[in-house]
Formats: C-alpha cells, sequence, structure tokens
C-alpha cells in the first residue's frame, strides 16, 4: 500500500508526523511538500523537530494569491501523482495545499483520505471554509476528530466513509510533550516564569488583511499590563508595515517564529492564551490553558461549548475584557478530542478499505 500525503503549512506538519509514523512502520509513504510555507522558520524547522522524513519532493510554491498558489500546486501535484501512482491522497486540515491536493487526486480517480473533516465555521468568506468544505465532499474518508464534526458532515448528506478516531493533534501533543519540556529552552531564553505571561498568535487573514480589525487587535495589545510573548508571523509583520501599525507595549516581547517544541513549552506555561489560531486553540484546550480567541467564530465550536475558550471577534474592549476577567475551572472539562491514538485509527482504515477489502 503506498500513500501519497501532502503538506505544505506549519499546522500540517504538526498533524502529519504522527500519521508518517503510523504509515512508515507497515507501508510505503510518498510526502510532498507544496512549500506553501517556504522560509525555515515556518517549514524545515518543523520537519527536523518532529522528526518527520525529508519529503520525496519539494514544489517549492511559495506565497502568491489564493487562485495563482493553488493552479500552480494543483499542476505539480498531478505530476507528482501520475509518476508515483498511490493508493490513495492523504491531506490535513484546510489550507490551499490541502484543496489542491483533493482536487488533483480527485480528477484522476484516486481516492483520498481527509484528515481533520467535518469542521465548519460556517463563515464562507474565509478561504479556510472553502477548503475545508470543498476537501470534504471529494474525499473517500473523511476522519473526524469529534461528533460535533460528524454531524456537521450528516447536516451535509455525507455519511459514507465517515470516521471518528480522535485528533491526531493530540497525538503529536502527547508524543512531544514530554520531549519540549526535555530539550526546549525557550522559558529560560526569554526569562520566563511558568504562569506568569501571556502568549499571542496572530495570522489569520480575515484579521492581518484588515486595517481596522488589526487596528482594533493592536490598540488592545498595547494597552497589556503584564508580560506578554508574541511570536510574529511574516504576513502580520508585512500587514503592521504596510497599515502603518505599530506595537508599542513594553511588556509586549514581539520574537520570530518559534518551533514546535519551544511553541508547546510557551502554550503549556502561558497563564492565558490570546490567539486567532484553530490550533492554538487546541493545543490551548490541551494544556488546559484559558484560551481567548480573537475571531467571530470558530470551526472548534466543542471549546466555546464547555467554557475553556471564549470569542471576542477583533474587539478591543472585549479582548481586554477577557484577558482580565476570563477563567477555567479545567477539572470540570470532559476530554473531547479521543485518546491519543487517532493516526493508528487512520491508517488501519485505509488498510482495511483497500487490502483487506479488495
Amino acid at each position: 500500500m503506498k500513500i501519497l500525503t501532502v503538506v505544505g503549512a506549519r499546522p500540517q506538519f504538526i498533524k502529519a508526523a504522527p500519521v508518517s509514523r503510523a504509515i512508515r512502520k507497515s507501508y510505503e509513504e510518498v510526502l510532498v511538500h507544496t512549500g506553501q510555507h517556504y522560509d525555515k522558520a515556518m517549514s524545515d524547522v518543523f520537519f527536523e523537530e518532529l522528526n518527520i522524513p525529508i519529503p520525496e519532493y519539494h514544489l517549492h510554491v511559495g506565497s502568491k494569491s489564493h487562485g495563482a498558489q493553488t493552479g500552480e500546486m494543483l499542476t505539480k501535484i498531478e505530476e507528482v501523482m501520475l509518476k508515483e501512482k498511490p493508493d490513495c491522497v492523504l491531506v490535513y486540515g484546510d489550507t490551499n495545499s490541502t484543496l489542491a491536493g483533493a482536487v488533483a487526486a480527485s480528477k484522476i480517480h484516486i481516492p483520498v483520505a481527509h484528515v481533520e473533516a467535518g469542521l465548519r465555521s460556517f463563515n464562507r468568506r474565509m478561504p479556510e471554509e472553502v477548503n475545508r468544505v470543498l476537501t470534504d465532499h471529494v474525499s473517500k474518508w473523511l476522519f473526524c476528530p469529534t461528533q460535533t464534526a460528524v454531524n456537521h458532515l450528516a447536516s451535509e448528506g455525507i455519511q459514507k466513509g465517515v470516521h471518528l478516531c480522535g485528533d491526531v493533534m493530540l497525538d503529536a501533543v502527547i508524543y512531544n510533550g514530554a520531549l519540549a519540556k526535555e530539550k526546549s529552552t525557550i522559558l529560560e531564553r526569554l526569562d520566563l516564569k511558568a504562569g506568569a505571561y501571556l502568549l499571542i498568535t496572530l495570522h489569520r487573514a480575515e484579521n492581518t488583511d484588515d486595517p481596522s480589525r488589526l487596528s482594533e487587535i493592536i490598540k488592545a495589545i498595547n494597552q497589556i499590563d503584564q508580560p506578554t510573548i508574541l511570536p510574529m508571523h511574516p504576513r502580520t509583520k508585512g500587514k503592521l508595515v504596510q497599515f502603518d501599525l505599530r506595537i508599542t507595549n513594553p511588556f509586549v516581547n514581539c520574537i520570530d517564529p518559534v518551533g514546535y517544541l519551544d511553541m508547546l513549552q510557551l502554550e503549556t506555561n502561558a497563564s492565558k492564551i490570546l490567539t486567532d489560531s484553530g490550533g492554538v486553540q487546541k493545543e490551548a484546550f490541551f494544556a488546559q490553558v484559558p484560551c481567548i480567541t480573537m475571531r467571530d467564530e470558530t470551526e472548534w465550536t466543542e471549546t466555546v461549548e464547555r467554557k475553556t475558550n471564549v470569542l471576542v471577534g477583533a474587539n478591543s474592549e472585549k479582548i481586554l475584557h477577557a484577558l482580565a476577567q476570563f477563567e477555567v475551572d479545567f477539572t470540570r472539562v470532559d476530554p473531547i478530542f479521543g485518546t491519543g491514538d487517532a493516526a493508528d485509527q487512520i491508517v488501519q482504515q485505509i488498510h482495511a478499505d483497500l487490502v483487506e477489502g479488495k
């Protein structure tokens, strides 16, 4: 059994690591890196840290408009698929790499497995929402992290090939958590005390590409009165310059993007996390750290329902109020993302259908 895996952005590197390990115990994997995130800080470091094999193919697509980027990926991924002739194509999440891999495979009749299927924010203005919906509708296997995701697919008439397997990001956190604690020195390097700082991540296009939203968020950041770490995404850095916005708060330390192990340590030891990232919302849940999400909606509705995560949009007053008032008692929160064996379940199901089902 040969599985061709398409990755291209930071969250996919994290999700691919445990599944790649499960695949390569018994089967062949061809790893294709689209190059959607192409600088070392946002790409190569994750392969190194997470012990993911060097990709057999690197497509070097790089940053472009959505149409140009996805179109170039389609062409190059199809060439690889025609050469490798995999039994299935595995895609992750909701990026342009996800959509390109799924569409390219479906056009040449290679079955698609979508990891993290069924997520919905119900905001079609988000490119991620469009990507995940389209990918789900061309996939043979839809591997859902939660029952809510299964329900979303059912409401769209998708029930065949749907599997509730838990979240591969939990697999990754379990596998890498101890390693991060052992190897990461980020707290010492930044002179941070556990539980005595805030962590902020900011990169979603809906926030960074909208000057009014970005201005409101920066307004709030500039009023924070406690130690804060903000790993600066390249997109955000560029938009701050473009819109003539500045972080002037001496409490806020803007640093370069960090590797996954350092990020795990920063998340685990923060007092609160302020983010617009889907992945960071989950990692905050795993780390049992209150999460404040700077979006108007989230695909991880379960975390909001369990009151471990609060949506504040891009409103400076709501952001600051949540920073001051939002607290969580995690002893009252049940686990909702599986038991940490999602990767094995995914590989076993694909094998059962492709090999045993013949």
